[in-house]
């Protein structure tokens, strides 16, 4: 720092002095320029200053990313490149070009490096939201479930053993949901999908019926992706004094990606109503699924209602 300080302080002296001689350069009459026997000295103390720069920055390159590292790099050699070569040609103003070039990569760095920050925020932000979906798993489900396990084991204690498998292994895929970084295979979902369904079609035995047709399964999904929009079918349009409740699970291979398509003849559901007296659980749900679809692996996904009622599900997911 304070070598730094001294060849500042240098070359402003330098630049004060230049004002009254004519040894380092000069204007003539006729307000052309002309350099001075002792130019080369002017850049003496810039010069010195970024190879001081460069000498620093590899010092302290343990502490830096590679990126950084490289950004950092070409703002020192570049101006010093063109510093070197201002002492021996004359009429083109190197330094003044390598400066703006200089610059042009550092804010070419600082916005890339600000956007990539911004986007690991936002995967920070997805996987939280993931675990905040499993942590506030429905009480309800949780009751509800033990109490059927609990009637079973007198009723029949084989199908009781069953539930409490499926049970211990939805809980056991819900938390592991917790750490996973990325999106997993969409086999891996579909088995957690009827592990759940396993659990509440003995809650809800002769009310719900699933259908799958899901003959291509060859790509990922963000973790929690289908199994929510599953709970959500069930926990509205399941009620004794409705039909019973169907869902039809598929998937569709496109040009440019895949697509699964949950269908369901409940009451239906409308995204777009955001009436403060209806419940907004749905409505938080859907907006984290997006989010995570949208951040994870650039999906989406749509709802519409049916004419003959009920609602219809759709998620894309691109091909990679």
């Amino acid at each position: 720092m304070y070598t730094a300080c001294v060849l500042l302080a240098g070359y402003v002296i330098l630049l004060t002095i230049t004002q009254f001689t004519t040894i380092i350069y000069y204007i003539t009459e006729d307000n052309i320029y002309r350099r001075g026997p002792l130019y080369p000295v002017l850049l003496f103390f810039p010069a010195t200053l970024m190879l001081l720069n460069l000498a620093t920055l590899f010092q302290k390159q343990k502490h830096l990313t590679d990126k950084q590292q490289k950004a950092f790099t070409l703002y020192i050699i570049i101006p010093i490149i063109c510093m070197l070569i201002q002492m021996l040609s004359y009429g083109l103003l190197l330094i003044v070009i390598g400066t703006s070039v200089s610059t042009l990569f550092m804010l070419i760095f600082i916005i890339t490096d600000n956007m990539e920050q911004y986007i690991r925020e936002r995967e920070e932000n997805v996987r939280a939201q993931a675990s905040i979906m499993v942590l506030q798993m429905r009480p309800h489900f949780i009751y509800n479930t033990m109490t059927s396990i609990h009637y079973l084991c007198e009723q029949n204690p084989k199908k009781a053993v069953e539930t409490i498998d499926n049970f211990t292994n939805y809980l056991r895929k819900n938390f592991s949901a917790i750490a996973k970084d990325g999106t997993i295979p969409f086999k891996e979902e579909l088995e957690h999908v009827r592990t759940y369904l396993a659990i509440e079609q003995v809650r809800f035995e002769g009310e719900l019926f699933v259908e799958f047709d899901t003959p291509h399964m060859n790509f990922r999904i963000p973790p929690l992706t289908l199994q929510p929009i599953i709970e959500n079918s069930i926990k509205y349009g399941v009620d004794p004094e409705l039909d019973p409740l169907y869902i039809s699970v598929q998937t569709n291979e496109t040009d440019n990606g895949c697509e699964i398509i949950v269908i369901d003849n409940g009451p239906g559901f409308d995204e777009t109503n955001n009436d403060v007296d209806d419940n907004m659980e749905p409505h938080i749900a859907i907006n984290n699924i997006r989010e995570r679809l949208s951040v994870m692996c650039g999906g989406s996904i749509s709802f519409a209602m049916r004419q003959e009622g009920g609602t219809v599900v759709r998620i894309w997911i691109p091909a990679r």
